[in-house]
């Protein structure tokens, strides 16, 4: 299967540190991989109504951004949340995706937990801290995600900016940047399943 990439741009700014990294690593994919971008505040989902109890989910029509959304996520062979650190974990609008894939588990005829088995997620993430443990719930977020739905996790990339540009500064980050898409993924475990290892 041909390798099929979903950018999921969560910053609530354009162009920002965190997609400039993001872009820097998707350069690195082979030419004829497919790409998809999509700007999260250029699309904004309604908040998410947990409806488990109260009535079905109903799949949202395509032409509106939760139906993109979703036809480019079960589409996507590999999803990266490209989220700046916000407060240590994904922003606001990437947390409102997140929450969207609950509604999109219990949607009749789509089988999402099933579809993106095997999958794999990524993140990539500017944050203002040289100190990289602070992202440990940012990377704690996606891994325990792709955990529950079977998926392969090829980790966070992380890179140190606050202003615009600062995270081009960052040699280290450019340096991993080349190679991030380039390693195996291996399948996620929730922590506790690995503590023993």
């Amino acid at each position: 299967m041909s390798r099929r990439f979903l950018f999921v741009l969560g910053s609530t700014r354009a162009e920002g540190n965190t997609e400039s990294l993001a872009r820097k690593a998707a350069e690195q994919l082979p030419a004829d991989t497919e790409q998809r971008w999509i700007r999260l505040a250029e699309r904004p989902l309604p908040d998410f109504v947990d409806l488990r109890h109260d009535s079905d989910h109903v799949r949202p029509p395509s032409d509106t951004p939760a139906g993109e959304l979703l036809d480019a996520t079960l589409a996507a062979t590999d999803i990266v949340i490209a989220s700046p650190l916000y407060w240590y974990s994904v922003s606001g609008p990437t947390k409102n995706y997140l929450d969207h894939w609950s509604g999109w588990l219990r949607t009749p005829g789509i089988d999402f937990k099933a579809t993106l088995a095997g999958r794999t997620l990524w993140g990539i993430a500017a944050l203002a801290d040289s100190e990289p443990s602070v992202a440990d719930p940012y990377v704690g977020t996606l891994n325990n995600s792709a955990a529950y739905l079977g998926m392969r996790f090829g980790g966070v990339l992380l890179g140190s900016g606050s202003k615009p540009g600062d995270v081009l500064e960052d040699t280290e980050a450019l340096a991993h940047a080349k190679t991030f898409f380039a390693q195996d993924a291996p399948l996620a475990r929730f922590p506790y399943e690995t503590a023993g290892a």
